[in-house]
C-alpha cells in the first residue's frame, strides 16, 4: 500500500513537471472561464510583527483564482497595509502582516481553513507561532455568519466589510463581530424620493423572502403610502429552487404583464443574482433601482447597460482615497520582491515568464495588467466593500495603537523581547475606537449602524459598446429640509430630456388640468379614473385629487383651470333697465308735479273745492316723492341709501295712503250730516280727517325706528346669482320688520279701500270716493302681487321689482284719483254745476 502511494505521487510530480516550469510553481494553469463559478468571499486573517518589514507583508494563498472583484479587495488591502507599515505615527516599529483565504462558492463550511497542512488554526500555528489579532470578512453574509461563532470560542474580533445585515448585529450570538457598512435606515426614504421626483407611482418591487426582504418591504410600504405611491407586485425570491421553479413562471408574468416600467430590487444577492440574469436573458426591459453592493454582483460584461432601459444604484458616499488609482496602475509583483504569491497570480493571468531562478517575472508589464483590468471593466476608484475594508485595516491598526499606548509602561518593562497582542485585548479597543482615514474623514464603529442619512446616486450608463460606467447623478441627505433631501442633475443622465414622457411608470395616466381623480372600486389609489371638476371648481395642476373651489369673489373659466374675478354688477343707472326706470320715475313726477300746478292754477274750480283741495295737494306731494324714491334703490349701494330706501318708502306710502283714507272718510262724513249741531258736522268743521296723516305717519315711524335701531338694513353681495358676477344689493337686515312696515301699509290700503267701496254710490256728481275705490284696488293688486314675484327673484331682479311696484302703484294713484279731475278742468270748463242736492253742497263749500 506505501509503495502504491509513492508512485502515485511520483507519478503526479512529473505530470506537475510537464505542464510548470521546473522550478517554481507546480500548479496547472486553470482555465478563466471558471471565474463566474468563483464566490468573492476573502478572509483576511491580520497578524503583527516587531520592527519594519523589507519585503510584502501578504501571505498569499496559491489557489486563489483571480476575478476582478477579489483582485479590487486585495489591491486595497493592500494599499491600507502598505501606508500603516510606511506611516511612522501608527504603530511604530511593529508591522501589520496579512493571509488571505479567498473561498469557491461551494465551500460554505470554513473547514478548508484546517484541512490542509498549510491550513491557518486560530490562535495556534505551529510555524512561525503568531497569533491572529483579528479577521475581515466579507462581503458576503452567510459565510462570515458561519465563522462567527467559531471566531467567538477563541476571542478574535471579526470585521465584517460586507453590506450592513440585520443579523450579524445581534450581539448575543456576535459579540466579537463589528459591522463596517452603515445601516440601510432610510434607504426606503431616500428611493422613495428618487421614485416621487420623476412622477413615478407604479412600481414593483422584486426581494428576497428573508428577513432582509420582509423589513424592507415593511418600511417601503409606509413611505410609498405618504407619498401616495403604489406597488404594482412583490415578488418574493425562495431560496429553495424546487419552489422556485413552481412559481418562476408566475414570476415572470406580473414583471411582463405588469405597466410598472421600474422595478426596485433588494435583498440577499446570492438569492436574486440567478433569477436577475434568467429575465434579462428572456429580454424584460426594465429600470431597476438597487443598491451599490448588489449591483457589483451582477455587472459582468454589458449586462445592465444593453439588456435594460438603465439601473440606479444608492450607495454610501464614501471619501476619495488619496493615491489608491496610482497604486493600482503601478503595483508589480518586483514590488514584493520575496512574496510568491502575487507572483504566482501575474504568472497565471498575465502570462509573465520566469527564468530558471525563479526570482523574478519577465515580460510582466503594467500595461498588460492595465489592459485586462479594461477588458473585465474593472474601476480604478474603490467600490464600497474595498473602502469598508480599507477602513477595516484602518480600525485594527488605530485599536493596537491605543492598545500601545495605553499600556506603555509594560512594554518598557519587555525591552528587548517581541512584542505579543493578544486578540481578547484588542476587542474593547476596536468598539470604542474613534480614527482619522488618510483622506481626513473621521470614522467611528459604534456608530456605523447610525450613520446612513447619506446616499450617493448612481447611474450605470454606456461609455462605449462594451463598457459601461456608473456615474453619480444626485444625492440624498437626510440633514436637509423635506424638499430638499433629495438632489438629481439630470444633464448627467442621458436619457433625461424626455424621462417624464417616455418613461412613465404609472397605473393610470395622469388627469389633466380641469379634472380630478376618481378611484377605481377595489383597486389602488394609483389607479383611477379621470372625471371633469364640479361647477365652479378648478384643478391647475395634473394629477389632483380633489379640485379647488373658487372664493365667492371669483369664478371657474370654461375649462376650469383658473379662476378669474367676478364683475361686480348692480342696478346702475347706466343700465338699459336703470335709465329706462330712472326716466319712467322722472317722467311720473313731473306729470305729478304738472298735475299739482294745475290744481293750484284752478284752486277756485268747483271739483277742485269738492273734493278737498288741502288733502288733493298732499296727497300729490306725497306721489311726487314716492316717484322720487325709486331712485334710491338705482346706483351703487350703501348703507345710507339701504336704509333711506326702506324708511322713504315706507314713510311717503304711507302719508299717501292715509291721506286717501282721511279723503274718503270726509266724503262719507259729509254725507252723514244731517243736522248742523251733530259732532260730525264739529269734526268737519275742525277738519279731525286731516289728522289721520300725521298719526299713521308716525305709526310708521315708529315701525321703521324700531326697525333701525335693531336691525337695519346693509349693503350685501350675491356672488352665486348670476355667474361671473357679484349682485350688490340692499339686505333688509330685519326680514320680520320689512314685513311688519309693508303688512301696517296693507292695513292701511285694505282700510281706505273699504271706506272708499262703500262710499261708490253716494249721490253726487263731484263724488271722487268711485276714483278712490278703484285707487285702491290697483293698488292694493299691485302690492298683493308683488310678494310672491320678490320671493322668486334674486340680485338685480328683486331690486327692479320693487321698483316696478313703487312706480306703479303711484301711477295708479296718480292716474285713478287725479287724471279725471284734470280732464273735467281742462276739457269741460263750462259745465253746469246745478245739483239736485245744492244746499248739500253749499254746506260743505261754507265748510271749507
Amino acid at each position: 500500500m506505501l509503495s502504491f502511494m509513492s508512485f502515485f505521487l511520483i507519478l503526479e510530480y512529473f505530470l506537475l513537471l510537464s505542464v510548470t516550469h521546473p522550478k517554481c510553481f507546480w500548479r496547472i494553469k486553470q482555465n478563466e472561464n471558471k471565474v463566474g463559478d468563483v464566490e468573492d468571499n476573502c478572509f483576511f486573517y491580520i497578524y503583527t510583527r516587531q520592527g519594519p518589514l523589507l519585503n510584502d507583508p501578504f501571505n498569499g494563498n496559491p489557489d486563489i483564482l483571480l476575478t476582478t472583484r477579489n483582485i479590487h479587495l486585495i489591491l486595497a488591502l493592500l494599499f491600507a497595509i502598505k501606508q500603516i507599515n510606511r506611516n511612522i505615527h501608527i504603530l511604530p516599529n511593529i508591522s501589520l502582516i496579512v493571509n488571505v483565504n479567498c473561498a469557491k462558492k461551494e465551500d460554505l463550511q470554513m473547514t478548508n481553513m484546517y484541512s490542509n497542512r498549510d491550513a491557518t488554526i486560530p490562535n495556534y500555528n505551529c510555524k512561525h507561532g503568531r497569533r491572529i489579532l483579528t479577521v475581515l470578512t466579507g462581503p458576503r453574509w452567510f459565510s462570515s455568519a458561519i465563522l462567527g461563532p467559531l471566531l467567538h470560542i477563541f476571542a478574535i474580533p471579526q470585521l465584517y466589510y460586507g453590506p450592513f445585515h440585520p443579523l450579524l448585529s445581534d450581539r448575543e450570538h456576535y459579540p466579537y463581530l463589528y459591522q463596517m457598512s452603515p445601516k440601510n435606515t432610510f434607504l426606503t426614504l431616500a428611493m422613495t424620493a428618487l421614485v416621487v421626483y420623476f412622477s413615478w407611482n407604479w412600481v414593483g418591487l422584486v426581494i428576497s423572502d428573508d428577513e432582509l426582504g420582509i423589513e424592507f418591504l415593511f418600511k417601503l410600504r409606509g413611505e410609498m403610502h405618504k407619498h401616495k405611491v403604489c406597488i404594482a407586485f412583490v415578488n418574493m425570491i425562495i431560496q429553495n429552487t424546487q419552489l422556485y421553479q413552481k412559481r418562476a413562471e408566475k414570476y415572470y408574468n406580473q414583471i411582463l404583464t405588469s405597466s410598472a416600467k421600474v422595478i426596485i430590487i433588494y435583498g440577499d444577492s446570492d438569492i436574486l443574482t440567478v433569477h436577475f440574469r434568467l429575465w434579462q436573458h428572456l429580454g424584460i426591459k426594465r429600470l431597476w433601482i438597487t443598491t451599490s453592493h448588489w449591483d457589483e454582483n451582477t455587472s459582468k460584461g454589458d449586462f445592465l447597460l444593453s439588456s435594460f432601459n438603465g439601473i440606479f444604484i444608492f450607495s454610501h458616499p464614501h471619501s476619495k482615497i488619496p493615491g489608491f488609482k496610482k497604486f493600482i496602475q503601478t503595483v508589480h509583483p518586483s514590488n514584493y520582491n520575496k512574496d510568491t504569491s502575487l507572483a504566482r497570480l501575474w504568472w497565471l493571468y498575465f502570462n509573465c515568464s520566469l527564468p530558471s531562478h525563479c526570482k523574478t517575472l519577465k515580460n510582466c508589464s503594467t500595461k498588460i495588467l492595465l489592459e485586462w483590468l479594461s477588458r473585465h471593466q474593472f474601476e480604478v476608484s474603490m467600490s464600497e466593500p474595498s473602502y469598508n475594508l480599507y477602513n477595516a485595516v484602518y480600525a485594527v491598526a488605530y485599536a493596537l495603537h491605543e492598545m500601545l499606548i495605553q499600556h506603555t509602561e509594560h512594554w518598557q518593562k519587555d525591552i528587548g523581547k517581541e512584542l505579543e497582542f493578544y486578540s481578547w485585548k484588542v476587542a474593547p479597543f476596536l468598539e470604542n475606537n474613534k480614527f482619522i482615514i488618510p483622506s481626513g474623514y473621521q470614522y467611528n464603529i459604534n456608530q456605523r449602524g447610525k450613520l446612513d442619512t447619506e446616499y450617493d446616486i448612481l447611474y450605470a450608463m454606456d461609455l462605449l459598446p462594451a463598457l459601461g460606467l456608473n456615474v453619480k447623478i444626485g444625492k440624498f441627505s437626510q440633514h436637509f429640509l423635506h424638499f430638499q433631501q433629495l438632489y438629481i442633475a439630470e444633464d448627467m443622465i442621458d436619457w433625461t430630456i424626455d424621462i417624464r414622457q417616455t418613461l412613465q411608470s404609472v397605473c393610470s395616466v395622469p388627469c389633466s388640468v380641469g379634472f380630478r381623480k376618481f378611484i377605481q372600486k377595489g383597486k389602488a389609489v394609483c389607479c383611477f379614473d379621470c372625471t371633469p371638476c364640479p361647477e365652479n371648481e378648478i384643478s391647475n395642476m395634473t394629477d389632483m385629487d380633489q379640485c379647488v373651489k373658487c372664493p365667492n369673489d371669483q369664478y371657474a373659466n370654461i375649462k376650469q383651470t383658473h379662476c378669474i374675478k367676478k364683475v361686480v354688477t348692480f342696478l346702475a343707472y347706466e343700465d338699459p333697465l336703470g335709465m329706462t326706470l330712472t326716466c319712467l320715475a322722472l317722467l311720473f313726477s313731473a306729470l305729478t308735479t304738472v298735475i299739482l300746478s294745475i290744481l293750484l292754477k284752478h284752486q277756485d274750480n268747483p271739483i277742485v273745492k269738492a273734493n278737498n283741495r288741502l288733502l288733493s295737494y298732499i296727497l300729490l306731494i306725497s306721489l311726487i316723492f314716492c316717484f322720487l324714491c325709486s331712485l334710491l334703490y338705482i346706483g351703487h349701494p350703501h348703507m345710507a341709501t339701504c336704509i333711506l330706501q326702506q324708511t322713504t318708502f315706507a314713510v311717503v306710502f304711507t302719508v299717501a295712503v292715509s291721506t286717501i283714507l282721511a279723503k274718503t272718510i270726509t266724503v262719507v262724513m259729509a254725507f252723514k250730516i244731517t243736522d248742523p249741531r251733530k259732532k260730525i258736522r264739529q269734526m268737519l268743521v275742525t277738519r279731525a280727517p286731516n289728522y289721520i296723516i300725521p298719526i299713521c305717519t308716525m305709526i310708521q315711524l315708529t315701525l321703521c325706528g324700531t326697525w333701525i335701531g335693531t336691525s337695519p338694513p346693509f349693503v350685501d353681495s350675491d356672488p352665486h346669482f348670476e355667474h361671473g358676477h357679484i349682485i350688490i344689493v340692499c339686505n333688509k337686515g330685519s326680514v320680520i320688520a320689512f314685513y311688519c312696515v309693508l303688512g301696517y301699509l296693507g292695513l292701511l290700503a285694505l282700510g281706505s279701500f273699504t271706506v272708499a267701496f262703500l262710499a261708490r254710490n253716494l249721490p253726487d256728481r263731484f263724488n271722487e270716493a268711485k276714483f278712490l275705490t278703484f285707487s285702491m284696488l290697483v293698488f292694493c293688486s299691485v302690492w298683493i302681487t308683488f310678494l310672491p314675484v320678490y320671493h322668486s327673484t334674486k340680485g338685480k331682479a328683486m331690486v327692479v321689482v320693487e321698483i316696478f311696484s313703487i312706480l306703479t302703484s303711484s301711477a295708479g294713484l296718480l292716474v285713478c284719483i287725479f287724471f279725471p279731475k284734470c280732464v273735467t278742468i281742462l276739457l269741460k270748463p263750462k259745465v253746469n254745476f246745478t245739483q239736485k242736492f245744492s244746499d248739500t253742497h253749499s254746506k260743505i263749500e261754507y265748510n271749507h
